[in-house]
Formats: structure tokens, sequence, C-alpha cells
């Protein structure tokens, strides 16, 4: 799935920090980055280098690469696949959360690539689970998985 493309880096930023729930002056912070600077490339007004991208990605724990995508200074390699679409969208977990979730997953596909390389065979992709395949191993805490 490919990145939405709005009409500026600046409104990209906004957006992700919207969604992460966080003031203008938090990300500026946790960017380590000045407010009044922050708020010039949210506006349009300011265009931020790769390495102030970086901070910022940081900032919102999300990828540099996508910020690098929606400023132009790199093309999207692979589209993103609809698993990381649907943890990034997810606002019922935190950005934390979040950035944990996408790292396991990519350290998987990495994985799987690296065996696809090397002649190996990665393991099959499992098929997805739903309450009737646990054979009654659901649990009100999760699943109980023999």
């Amino acid at each position: 799935m490919e990145l939405p493309k709005v009409g500026s880096i600046g409104e990209y930023i906004r957006e992700q920090r919207t969604q992460a729930k966080i003031s203008l002056r938090q990300l500026a912070a946790q960017a380590g980055v000045s407010f009044p600077y922050l708020s010039q490339v949210e506006r349009g007004v300011r265009k931020p280098s790769a390495e102030i991208l970086n901070q910022i990605a940081k900032g919102l724990r999300i990828s540099s690469q996508a910020l690098y995508v929606q400023a132009g200074l790199i093309d999207e390699r692979e589209p993103e696949s609809d698993v990381l679409a649907a943890i990034r969208a997810d606002v019922t977990i935190t950005g934390r959360q979040r950035q944990v979730l996408v790292d396991i997953y990519e350290s998987f596909r990495k994985e799987n690539k690296a065996a696809e390389k090397e002649g190996a065979q990665p393991t099959q992709p499992a098929e997805p689970l739903d309450a009737a395949s646990l054979n009654g191993h659901a649990t009100s805490e999760g699943y109980n998985l023999p």
C-alpha cells in the first residue's frame, strides 16, 4: 500500500503528529528541534533537511523512510504491506506499541528475505487464525495455544 500523498511534508508531519496525539511543543522537544522551526515546517514555510526529518521521525516514532519519501528525498522502494498500514492506522495502541509491532514485523520480513537470498526456504506464511480454528483454546485473556 502506498503512502498517502498529501500537499506537503509539513502537512504529512502534522497529520502524523495529530494521529500520535502529541502537541507541536511535545514533538519539538522529542525531536530536539525548536518549536518555531517545527511550526514553520508544518506550515510549509521551511523545508527540513534529511537530518531534521530523521529527528522528527524519531520524535513521531515512525519510519524516517516514510518522511524521506513524503519529502521527495527518496522514491518508495516497495509498497507498504496491508499489515503495516493496519498497524500504523490503529489508534487504540500507543506510538511506542506501534513502533514495536512495526519493528518486529519488519525483522521477520528481513529474516525471510535473507533466507531466500541464501537459497533456503523461508517458513511458509501462516493462514490467518480465527476463533473457530483455535478449537476452543481461546481465552478471554488471549490465545492459549497448545
